[in-house]
């Protein structure tokens, strides 16, 4: 598709979870959605972190990434650039990004980011905490 005829879409939606399934119908399940995660200890390792973004209303070949930032501001994991195209202003299309045995090495807050084309569109904080007291898990 030429350049001329690129609209850049919006973010409908960007959501963390635990995981995602789909039903026969294509509906999709998101399970244990979350703003934060907490650990009785560090480093912590988080089994499973989804993060579903919907895209709507634009027109064009794109590419996304979706990384988590530590909170000095690096790159803690990253996915790679995943190509879609949106062929009129009407469709819309969800990218995944699963990210499996995350370890954070200490509580802070850590970021969301989610680029189009290189171009940074959200970022949203994800708070690691210490939790106080006996027999507690992640939150």
């Amino acid at each position: 598709m030429a350049d001329a005829a690129k609209i850049k879409p919006g973010l409908l939606y960007s959501v963390m979870c635990d995981d995602i399934r789909r039903e026969h119908n294509g509906k999709l399940i998101l399970i244990g959605l979350f703003e934060g995660i907490a650990s009785a200890r560090f480093p912590a390792a988080h089994p499973s972190l989804c993060i579903i973004n919907c895209w709507i209303g634009g027109m064009g070949d794109f590419a996304q990434k979706t990384r988590i930032l530590k909170a000095d501001g690096n790159v803690l994991v990253e996915d790679k650039d995943v190509n879609f195209t949106l062929n009129n202003l009407k469709s819309k299309h969800k990218v995944v990004a699963q990210f499996r045995n995350l370890r954070f090495v200490s509580p802070g807050e850590y970021s969301i980011e989610v680029l189009l084309n290189g171009d940074l569109k959200i970022r949203y904080p994800l708070m690691v905490t210490k939790l106080e007291g006996k027999g507690q898990k992640w939150s």
